[in-house]
């Protein structure tokens, strides 16, 4: 059953449309990304769920209910903000309560209820810290307190992470995903980052333009990618021309042919690659490129430029620029896309 639900939702500013007809629905509990350029409508689409910004026309339905012209305060949703948005004047307790007080709440369940959302995130011995005194990673996680403490039936999340540093980041994103399974909370979170909605996400929604171009889950979009678009922002897929896939493989296709980094071998001699390959193609290194334990190859073969993928097994298996090799592709891996 549909739990949140988006029908022909459209919005412009000053006669600049912002998305067109956007329609998706999502269930009860399920994590889903919205990923896509600065620009694309994400965010926007993100405050219409929530109530900040009015679309022109369409509907929103949670659980059955339109809220598309409700106020915030009565949608039942909760917001985290790439900004925090704390009050720099209150303590981390009283900023997680805020929002309790202004449903008057008593003071008893409140004391309960911001002590329980405290220790959800990981903060209970920062109660009394004023948000001066905390780091940028422990002022997200008051942040989501705040959100979480009023019980919300929707959790949104608005670039929560892109101000952080690598690490904190990462160690953020485990723990809201945790926090987020845990409540079985219906959540949906922005970003442009593909690795945070790859390691996040039950479903991917990718944008563009104002448009929802695919929806699907992280391994689908990751692995066949619906367009050209989709293939060029998510995976840093080899996106090769017809005349390019006839050079190089021999396919007369009328489409492009979308190639992950990982899924093209550099091959090594004695090795048996199975039936599924081409047969080698003759290249050389143009540069390379350290990620860690993967380390990235540009590689000029038949005239292309292509992008290859290999673990990184120590420096002395390292390709020196200039070095020739031969290319394996996997048949199965390849994919047409528009």
């Amino acid at each position: 059953m549909h739990y949140l639900e988006v029908t022909n939702l459209t919005k412009s500013f000053t006669d600049t449309p912002v998305f067109t007809d956007i329609r998706f629905d999502i269930s009860k509990g399920e994590f889903v990304t919205l990923l896509g350029p600065s620009g694309c409508g994400k965010s926007t689409l993100l405050r219409s769920i929530a109530g900040l910004t009015t679309p022109d026309s369409g509907q929103i339905r949670v659980a059955g209910e339109d809220i598309t012209w409700l106020k915030p305060q009565k949608r039942g949703i909760g917001m985290v903000f790439q900004s925090y948005a704390l009050f720099p004047n209150l303590t981390v307790a009283d900023n997680v309560a805020f929002g309790l007080n202004m449903k008057r709440v008593s003071k008893k369940d409140i004391a309960r209820r911001v002590d329980e959302a405290l220790e959800l995130v990981g903060l209970e011995a920062r109660t009394h810290y004023h948000p001066a005194k905390l780091s940028g990673g422990q002022r997200q996680r008051v942040a989501l307190a705040r959100a979480l403490v009023v019980r919300p039936r929707i959790l949104l999340l608005d670039e929560p992470l892109s101000a952080l540093d690598a690490p904190i980041r990462k160690r953020l994103r485990e723990q809201i995903r945790t926090i987020q399974q845990q409540l079985n909370l219906t959540t949906v979170f922005v970003t442009h980052d593909q690795e945070e909605a790859l390691t996040l996400s039950d479903r991917i929604f990718v944008m563009n333009q104002g448009q929802i171009v695919q929806a699907d889950t992280a391994e689908v979009v990751y692995t066949r990618p619906a367009t050209d678009f989709v293939a060029g922002f998510i995976g840093n897929y080899n996106l090769l021309s017809p005349a390019q896939a006839y050079t190089l493989l021999g396919l007369n296709i009328n489409a492009r042919l979308a190639v992950r980094p990982e899924s093209i071998y550099i091959r090594e001699w004695g090795r048996d690659y199975g039936p599924t390959m081409t047969a080698p193609i003759p290249a050389k290194v143009i540069a390379h490129q350290l990620l860690g334990n993967v380390i990235r190859y540009r590689i000029e073969a038949a005239g292309c430029l292509l992008t290859v993928d290999r673990l990184n097994r120590g420096a002395d298996t390292l390709l020196s620029v200039g070095s020739p090799l031969e290319l394996l592709f996997d048949c199965t891996e390849l994919k047409e896309v528009a």
